[in-house]
């Protein structure tokens, strides 16, 4: 996961695209201001807004959410099918370990 807004990766997938900031802030809803401090590192994005980026820039929300720093949440991440998803996949990791100890 990247530390810091990764300004070259979104700069690239924009021109790639043939789109601008102002295009990226209009389809997330966000003022050409706020999207300004987010490439620069100083607001952190809404899960609303890395499914915007995504659905603008072809990239799947995780990725962008790598991509925009170690704070800014991944959509659906904590909802609560996904996080019990989460817990039965580690409750069968720890069932595992378990049943190769009691060999």
């Amino acid at each position: 996961m990247a530390l810091f807004f990764d300004v070259a990766w979104f700069e690239t997938q924009l021109a790639e695209r043939g789109i601008g900031r102002a295009a990226l802030a209009a389809g997330a809803a966000m003022s050409e201001a706020e999207l300004g401090f987010v490439f620069k590192d100083q607001r952190e994005l809404s899960a609303a807004e890395v499914t915007a980026f995504a659905e603008l820039l072809g990239a799947t929300p995780a990725e962008v959410a790598e991509r925009a720093g170690v704070s800014t949440p991944v959509p659906g991440a904590n909802d609560a099918e996904t996080r019990l998803a989460r817990i039965e996949a580690r409750l069968a990791a720890v069932e595992a370990a378990l049943a190769r100890l009691a060999r």
